[in-house]
C-alpha cells in the first residue's frame, strides 16, 4: 500500500479545483476514445462480414451462370461425338485411308456446322471445333486444320504422350474442361476433349477425338465485370501447381499465385487481402474473389479520424468549462471549509455570511427532507389505500340490500302470475346476482360463488340478447373453495359481452378457465368477439381499470393482469395472483 500510494502521490491533486478539472477532462474523453475504438471494430468487422457474404452470393451466382454454360457445351459435344455421320466419317477415314482429306474436311466441317446450327447451341463463346481420327488427321470449324503445335513429323507420338490426351483417355467419353488451349494455337481460350466412341463395339473402341476451342470472353459474362470492387478469377486448383484460367493478366498489385491454392489464399490474406471462393460444379474449378481490405474499409477509417478530431475538441472545450465552473463551486466549499474549521476551534458565531445556495444548505437540508420524505411517503401511501377502499365501501353502501331483495322478489312473483318466464328468470338471477356481489359486506368470496355470479349474469344476457352467447367453464376442482377478492372475474365476463360480443354479428363464445400454477392463483377469460385495435383505449375504460387496480392493492406487487387482443379475432385477460391473503 505505502508504494502504491507513493506511486499515485504525483497525480493526486490538493486542491478540489484541480481535481474537478482532471475529472472532467478523464471523464469525456476516455470514454469517447473508447466508443471510437469499439465502434469502428464493430463497423469493420460487420463490413467484412456482409461484403464476404455479398462476394459469396455472387461467386455462387456466377458458377451457377457459368454452368449453364458449360453445360450447352457438354451437350454440343455430346451432340456432335453421338452424330453419326461424324461417326461414319471416322470409320470411313480407318477403313478407306486413301479418302481425300480435303474431301474428308469439307463434309466433315459441313456437319460439325449442321449440328451447331440445327440444335440451337449457344455458340457465342466457341471459338473452334476440331475432330481428330484416329490417324490424327484433323478436321477444323473455325480455324486451319491442323494439330496447331502438333503439327510435326512426329504427331501421333506427341500427342499421344502429352497430359491432356492422357486424362481424355482416362475419362473414357466424358468431357474433360483443360485450363489452356490444347493445341495451342489460338491465344485467350481454353478447352474441352471428349473421345468419339463406336457404340457398335462392346468394348467401346475409340473412334478420334473431339476438341472444342472456347474463349476466355466467357467469364467476363460470368462474373458480370460491373461489380467495381475486387477482382474476379477463375483458377484450377486439381493440381499442385494453381493455374489462373481467368483472367489472363495478373494485375500489377495482386502477388504472384503460385503454389497451392491454400498457400496462395493464405499469402493473399497475409497481404491485406479478402478471399471469397466457390467451387464450380461442371469443371471442378474455384471461382475466386480478391479485394484489398483497405479499399473495404476507407468508410470505416473516418469513423477513427472523426473519433480522434472530436474527442480533441470535446477536451479542449471540457478543459474550458471546467476552469469556469469549477471556480463557481469550489468558491462555497472554500467558506464551508473555513466554517468547520472555525467551529473545530470552538467559534460559535460567525461574522461571515454564508451563501444561500445548494452547497451552503446540502448536509442538514438534505438529512431533514429525507428524514421528511420517508414520513410523507408513509403516509401516502396510507392515505391512498384509505381512499381506495373508502371508495369501494362507498360504492356498496349506495346499495340498500333489503329494498333491491324485496323489490325484485316482488317483480318475480308479478312475472310468474303473468306468465312471463323469461321476466321472472331475469329478475331471480339478478336478485341472486346481487347477493353475491354484496356477500354480506365480505370482502372475499369463494370461487364457486364467483362462477354462480357468472352463470346468473350470462342467463340475464341471454334472455336480452335472444342467446347469442356460448358460456363455457373450465374449473379445476381443487381451486372451488379457495377465497378470492370479490368481483374479479365477473366484471372481465362483462366487459367481453359489452366490447367484444355485443358489437359482433351472430353468435359469440366466452371461455373463463381457472387452475394453480404453482403458488399462483390463475384465470383467463377469452372471447371470440370484435377484439381490440387500439390497445391504449383500455387504460381510460373505469371497468377492467377498477379490477385491475383492485387486485394490485389486494394482492400486491407479485399479481399480474395481462391482456392480448386482435382486430376481428377476439381478446384474451389473464389474472395471476397468490391467494394468500384472508379478510380480516
Amino acid at each position: 500500500m505505502r508504494w502504491t500510494s507513493r506511486l499515485l502521490s504525483p497525480f493526486r491533486f490538493r486542491k478540489v479545483r484541480s481535481r474537478f478539472m482532471a475529472a472532467m477532462v478523464l471523464l469525456a474523453v476516455p470514454p469517447l476514445f473508447l466508443l471510437g475504438y469499439i465502434s469502428f471494430n464493430i463497423a469493420k468487422d460487420t463490413l467484412t462480414r456482409t461484403i464476404s457474404q455479398t462476394n459469396l452470393d455472387h461467386l455462387e451466382t456466377s458458377s451457377e451462370v457459368a454452368d449453364l454454360l458449360f453445360r450447352n457445351i457438354i451437350s454440343l459435344n455430346r451432340s456432335i461425338v453421338l452424330n453419326d455421320e461424324i461417326r461414319g466419317d471416322l470409320r470411313s477415314s480407318e477403313i478407306n485411308t486413301s479418302v481425300q482429306q480435303s474431301e474428308m474436311n469439307a463434309t466433315t466441317s459441313s456437319r460439325l456446322q449442321w449440328v451447331i446450327n440445327s440444335d440451337s447451341y449457344d455458340s457465342r463463346y466457341v471459338n473452334s471445333l476440331c475432330v481428330l481420327d484416329l490417324y490424327y488427321q484433323t478436321y477444323c470449324l473455325g480455324k486451319s486444320d491442323d494439330a496447331g503445335i502438333y503439327e510435326t513429323p512426329t504427331k501421333k507420338r506427341d500427342i499421344e504422350a502429352s497430359d491432356w490426351y492422357k486424362r481424355a483417355v482416362d475419362a473414357k467419353g466424358r468431357v474433360v474442361f483443360f485450363d489452356y488451349n490444347v493445341l495451342g494455337d489460338a491465344p485467350n481460350t481454353f478447352s474441352t476433349v471428349k473421345l468419339f466412341r463406336d457404340s457398335g463395339d462392346p468394348n467401346g473402341r475409340t473412334l478420334g477425338l473431339l476438341i472444342v476451342n472456347l474463349s476466355k470472353t466467357m467469364f467476363g459474362s460470368v462474373f458480370s465485370e460491373s461489380h467495381n470492387n475486387g477482382l474476379f478469377m477463375a483458377v484450377d486448383s486439381s493440381r499442385d501447381q494453381l493455374k489462373v484460367v481467368y483472367p489472363e493478366e495478373r494485375p500489377p498489385d495482386l502477388p504472384k499465385m503460385a503454389g497451392s491454392l491454400t498457400d496462395t489464399e493464405n499469402e493473399l490474406r497475409k497481404r491485406g487481402y479478402l478471399v471469397s471462393e466457390y467451387r464450380n460444379q461442371s469443371t471442378g474449378w474455384m471461382l475466386l474473389h480478391v479485394m484489398k481490405k483497405k479499399e473495404l474499409l476507407k468508410q470505416s477509417n473516418r469513423i477513427g479520424t472523426a473519433t480522434t478530431l472530436i474527442a480533441s475538441l470535446i477536451a479542449l472545450v471540457a478543459l474550458l468549462l471546467s476552469v469556469v465552473i469549477s471556480g463557481t463551486i469550489t468558491k462555497p466549499l472554500i467558506q464551508i471549509k473555513k466554517m468547520m474549521v472555525d467551529w473545530n476551534k470552538g467559534a460559535r458565531e460567525f461574522g461571515d455570511k454564508f451563501p444561500q445556495d445548494e452547497v451552503g444548505t446540502i448536509g442538514e437540508t438534505f438529512k431533514r427532507i429525507s428524514s421528511e420524505n420517508e414520513e410523507l411517503s408513509a403516509r401516502l401511501v396510507h392515505s391512498e389505500l384509505k381512499e381506495r377502499e373508502a371508495e369501494l365501501r362507498a360504492l356498496q353502501a349506495q346499495i340498500k340490500p333489503h329494498f333491491l331483495y324485496n323489490t325484485l322478489d316482488s317483480i318475480y312473483w308479478m312475472a310468474r302470475l303473468q306468465k312471463n318466464q323469461e321476466a321472472a328468470q331475469m329478475a331471480l338471477s339478478l336478485s341472486e346476482s346481487f347477493k353475491l356481489s354484496l356477500n354480506k359486506g365480505k370482502e372475499t368470496i369463494p370461487v364457486y360463488k364467483e362462477l354462480q355470479h357468472i352463470d346468473h349474469y350470462m342467463t340475464i344476457q341471454n334472455i336480452r340478447y335472444n342467446n347469442r352467447f356460448t358460456y363455457h367453464a373450465d374449473i379445476d376442482e381443487s381451486i372451488m373453495s379457495i377465497e378470492i377478492l370479490k368481483l374479479i372475474v365477473q366484471p372481465l365476463v362483462e366487459n367481453a359481452i359489452y366490447h367484444g360480443l355485443e358489437p359482433k354479428l351472430g353468435t359469440g363464445k366466452i371461455e373463463v378457465t381457472g387452475r394453480m400454477e404453482g403458488e399462483y392463483l390463475v384465470f383467463v377469460v377469452e372471447d371470440d368477439g370484435v377484439g381490440i385495435v387500439d390497445m391504449s383505449v383500455v387504460d381510460k375504460g373505469y371497468g377492467l381499470t377498477n379490477v385491475k387496480d383492485r387486485i394490485e392493492l389486494y394482492y400486491g406487487a407479485t399479481s399480474i393482469f395481462r391482456m392480448t387482443s386482435e382486430a376481428g379475432a377476439g381478446t384474451k385477460v389473464e389474472v395471476r395472483f397468490k391467494p394468500c391473503r384472508e379478510e380480516a
